[in-house]
């Protein structure tokens, strides 16, 4: 009998695939989405030395958005980009997390663009 794949085994494995090429540096670190059912979740990773940078999630408190919509997804990408630009930070290389670039992934990096990030 053949072992039936879930979409999160195939979705890890489209992410290590992804995580081959795409590495965070000093200069230029790693623009990482996280993508649930109830949240978006997005953190600015400096591979290099292996520490998150700037996180920003629609999990926390003072989120005027809630939930895991296309709303927040635009909130949290300018809310990240805007704690990137306070720790200096304006390039980045963008990490899809082995999700289409499309809707909630789409809405957060062209919310990070207009802020400033440059991806």
């Amino acid at each position: 009998m053949i072992k039936q794949i879930s979409k999160d085994e195939i979705r890890q494995r489209i992410h290590t695939r992804i995580r081959r090429k795409v590495r965070g540096t000093t200069e230029r670190p790693r623009l990482a989405i996280f993508r649930s059912v109830a949240h978006i979740y997005a953190q600015v990773i400096d591979d290099a030395k292996g520490i998150t940078l700037v996180a920003a999630s629609s999990s926390e408190k003072n989120s005027t958005t809630k939930g895991g919509n296309v709303a927040a997804a635009k909130e949290i990408g300018k809310r990240v980009a805007e704690r990137a630009k306070e720790k200096g930070i304006t390039r980045v290389v963008f990490d899809r997390g082995g999700y289409l670039y499309h809707g909630r992934v789409k809405a957060l990096a062209d919310a990070a663009r207009e802020a400033g990030l440059e991806l």
